[in-house]
């Protein structure tokens, strides 16, 4: 009798407690509130040739970006945040695949070589194969939904590189990067197949596509609002063709500077994305999850040389698109999560975007996959301290570059048998003044870092220069 009563007594109380949950759920729901995934939602935006002084947290006289003020205000502003290469293809291979590009599947726009092997051979396309895994498919795995907006670059229609095929659930975007040139294009890529643009048909221009780009990003994420998600925003302004509608408000603070037209819509091409930025952060707040959502906020590389006179674009650093100088690489990076990372920090940490993969992976509490060159950087991003890595590495063969960061050591050389020069960023930020001849030993540990973190290509040899290209400051 008395156990009867104990069996009783025991299914009483679990109906309370399951009756009690369940109250505790509709209350919540009736309230309006939404009950928060466990894992914390990712947003990584990165612009296309914006450069590190283009925003006006970096230094930009021009361009106010009130968005990266926020984000730096309410997050943390990295000064020495590097992008994965110096142009577009391989800063989205090592960005994608955590790989450095002395070894990653991507190493240039187009290959140099052995064409008759690459992916589109009359354009001399190289993209990610099956046996490449990416921080989408990682996230995919861990339960995130994984979407792409703007442009993938890293495998065509048709190929094995499809963005559906390399972890995201959904990409709304361009596939080609000539293709993302066109920001009034008659067609686009969403989840698997070409479709129409509206009002862009026989060459019209009715339809400005990162318009299109914004409405997108907003649906993903009331779409997926209880859900963790991982959302990659790789817009393609301020890229060329540098167009822009001029009755959009951001057009507006640049329609009477003493500007060439392209430099004034160059300029409100930045600021349209950063106004688009703005609102990803509104949104975030009128739905709630504004603190369960990390947000990254950077450019792919450096800017083109037209405007570096009206808007000081590279930021007085010394190089640009195209060259491994600090103006090619060094990336405006902010970092943005309530309660989490420290507001209004400046941080001077070394991390570049060869340590996105680990770093989410980090934060979706999920494993990071072995043989990557990056390493995660959460503890800095949540105030802590970390050890600094002890060298970055790019190369690049248009033309053939190496370049290593070691500490405030930055060298660079333009052949594997070509003069070593170096310089110290923490008294010579515009790389101007070369040491290497003081330092023999240093330039002795900066080759051996060069020949060991360069794998051989039939893509991309190592031609050897005859002259050092000229590089505009």
């Amino acid at each position: 009798m008395g156990y009867k009563m104990q069996i009783n007594r025991r299914s009483f109380m679990k109906s309370c407690a399951a009756f009690s949950i369940s109250t505790s759920l509709f209350n919540a729901a009736a309230m309006g509130k939404k009950l928060k995934p466990s894992k914390p939602n990712i947003i990584y935006i990165m612009l296309d040739d914006a450069g590190y002084g283009d925003f006006s947290p970096f230094g930009s006289q021009h361009i106010k970006t009130p968005a990266m003020e926020l984000m730096c205000k309410e997050g943390m502003k990295f000064t020495d945040h590097y992008s994965g290469s110096c142009v577009c293809a391989p800063t989205r291979c090592v960005l994608m695949t955590g790989l450095h590009t002395g070894h990653c599947r991507r190493r240039d726009n187009q290959a140099k070589a052995n064409t008759e092997n690459a992916d589109v051979p009359e354009r001399r396309l190289v993209f990610l194969k099956p046996e490449d895994k990416t921080v989408a498919q990682s996230l995919q795995k861990a339960g995130y939904v994984t979407g792409g907006i703007g442009k993938w670059g890293l495998g065509n229609p048709g190929t094995t590189a499809e963005p559906e095929k390399m972890g995201f659930d959904h990409w709304y975007g361009y596939l080609d990067q000539v293709h993302a040139h066109d920001h009034y294009t008659s067609e686009i890529w969403q989840d698997g197949k070409m479709i129409p643009v509206p009002g862009n048909k026989k060459k019209k221009k009715e339809t400005y596509l990162h318009y299109l780009f914004e409405d997108e990003t907003m649906k993903f994420i009331k779409r997926y609002k209880n859900k963790p998600f991982f959302l990659y925003l790789a817009y393609t302004l301020p890229h060329s063709a540098y167009v822009i509608p001029h009755d959009d408000p951001a057009y507006q603070p640049f329609k009477d500077k003493p500007w060439d037209q392209g430099v004034k819509n160059y300029a409100a091409m930045v600021l349209r994305s950063d106004h688009t930025v703005s609102k990803i952060l509104a949104l975030l707040k009128k739905l709630g999850i504004d603190d369960n959502t990390i947000v990254f906020y950077t450019s792919d590389n450096g800017p083109n040389s037209q405007f570096l006179k009206d808007l000081n674009s590279a930021g007085g650093l010394k190089g640009i698109k195209r060259r491994l100088y600090e103006g090619g690489i060094r990336a405006p990076m902010a970092v943005r999560w309530p309660g989490k990372v420290p507001a209004g920090k400046t941080s001077s940490f070394q991390w570049g975007m060869r340590d996105v993969f680990p770093t989410l992976c980090d934060i979706a509490s999920t494993p990071i996959p072995k043989g990557l060159d990056g390493m995660s950087v959460l503890p800095t991003l949540l105030g802590k301290q970390q050890r600094q890595r002890d060298h970055l590495y790019w190369e690049f063969y248009s033309p053939f570059q190496q370049a290593v960061r070691m500490g405030n050591l930055k060298a660079i050389r333009f052949a594997t048998q070509g003069p070593v020069e170096l310089y110290n960023l923490a008294t010579d930020i515009g790389e101007t003044n070369n040491i290497a001849d003081k330092h023999p030993d240093i330039v002795t540990k900066v080759k051996k870092i060069m020949d060991e973190s360069h794998v051989d290509t039939s893509f991309w040899p190592t031609v050897e220069n005859l002259k050092k290209p000229k590089t505009k400051k």
